[in-house]
């Protein structure tokens, strides 16, 4: 027998953010659309690179993520760089708030995904790398690389 789907399709990773920070944890939310952003994520026309969550009065909000406005959308076209809310629990955003303020760290997008038929958003807890910490990584990555080559060779 095969195995159940999972009912998620991915639309977007955002892979370089790995490269700049450190994920400490991650925290699933949803986001309020409008039809027109629904459909160009569908399409996969989305750029989430420069995205950061703020937090004010107690919401969430997603800023500096680009959804292209729909094709087919015709006069009802929607503002691509708009922030927008996100749907989360009050204790979460409060924590959330809290941990950022204390330590310094960031809430960056991840993922974004279909879960059921609904737009979810993948954020993690984030704290940025020092340059000589992505170097680091770099030269780490290379040795593993060469090392599993050489396993491989013999």
């Amino acid at each position: 027998m095969c195995a159940k789907p999972t009912g998620i399709k991915i639309i977007a990773a955002n892979r370089k953010a790995r490269h700049f920070y450190e994920f400490l944890d991650f925290i699933e939310a949803g986001m309020v659309l409008t039809g027109s952003e629904v459909k160009s994520l569908r399409e996969g026309r989305v750029n989430f690179m420069d995205g950061y969550v703020r937090i004010s009065s107690g919401e969430a909000y997603l800023s500096g993520v680009h959804i292209s406005p729909y094709v087919n959308a015709g006069y009802a076209q929607h503002d691509p760089d708009r922030e927008r809310k996100l749907l989360m629990h009050a204790h979460e955003i409060r924590s959330l708030k809290a941990k950022m303020e204390q330590k310094g760290l960031t809430l960056v997008p991840t993922k974004i995904y279909f879960k059921h038929g609904k737009i979810k958003i993948e954020l993690a807890l984030a704290k940025g790398k020092k340059v000589h910490d992505r170097r680091e990584d770099l030269k780490q990555k290379a040795i593993n690389r060469d090392t599993e080559r050489e396993m491989n060779r013999v």
